[in-house]
């Protein structure tokens, strides 16, 4: 499995794993804006002090997540190593999520978004990372 660095890049969430709503018929899945956050810095940070998530933020590695400090609910996706939903649920800001056995990574994204793309348990997505560029 990759390392990756903090940037950017996109998510993409297969269509496929036994007929959900048909997606945007994109071949190969839904894809959205991601920023990694793979460093200690980065991770810690995560989404606190911001209004709104433009697509989803990945922690790695991570195995749980806090809202304290956060201003708006997220919805929180935890991975296993392979990228597998393990599970789903929405959090309230000032919550503390408990560690999930096998969670690897942690993917954060506003409230609500997550079912609108049809990520649930079972589900795989990809990591795809953009080219590195300058005043990041």
């Amino acid at each position: 499995m990759a390392r990756w660095r903090d940037g950017w890049g996109e998510l993409v969430v297969s269509d496929g794993d036994g007929g959900g709503e048909d997606g945007d018929g994109g071949g190969g899945g839904l894809r959205v804006p991601l920023e990694i956050a793979a460093s200690y810095r980065a991770r810690t940070r995560g989404l606190l002090g911001r209004d709104s998530v433009d697509g989803a933020m990945l922690l790695t590695p991570a195995g749980s997540v806090h809202t304290f400090r956060m201003r708006v609910p997220i919805d929180v996706a935890y991975l296993d190593r392979r990228l597998r939903v393990i599970a789903v649920r929405t959090m309230r800001p000032g919550r503390l999520g408990l560690p999930r056995p096998r969670s690897r990574h942690v993917l954060e994204a506003a409230a609500g978004a997550m079912e609108g793309w049809g990520l649930r348990a079972g589900v795989r997505v990809e990591v795809r990372v953009s080219p590195p560029y300058a005043g990041t």
